[in-house]
C-alpha cells in the first residue's frame, strides 16, 4: 500500500510544481505588460492614481477598493 500513496503524493507534488510555474509565468507576463502595475482598479475600473502606482508597484486596486477589501478581511 505505501507504494500507492507514495505515487499519489508524487503526482500531487508534480501538479503543485506545474501550477506554481504557470502562476509565476503569468505574473512575469503581467509585470512586463504593466511595469508599474495595473493602470485601472480591478474592482471598480477607475484609474489608479500614478502616485499610488509609483509608491506601490504592481498594485491592482484603487485606495477606496483596497480599504473595502481590508475591512472585509478583518471580519
Amino acid at each position: 500500500m505505501p507504494d500507492l500513496f507514495d505515487h499519489a503524493s508524487g503526482i500531487e507534488a508534480k501538479q503543485t510544481e506545474v501550477a506554481l510555474a504557470k502562476q509565476l509565468a503569468a505574473s512575469a507576463q503581467a509585470k512586463a505588460q504593466h511595469p508599474n502595475g495595473e493602470t485601472h482598479c480591478v474592482e471598480c475600473d477607475e484609474e489608479i492614481p500614478a502616485a499610488r502606482r509609483v509608491y506601490l508597484p504592481h498594485c491592482y486596486t484603487c485606495v477606496d477598493c483596497q480599504e473595502l477589501l481590508e475591512r472585509r478581511a478583518k471580519r
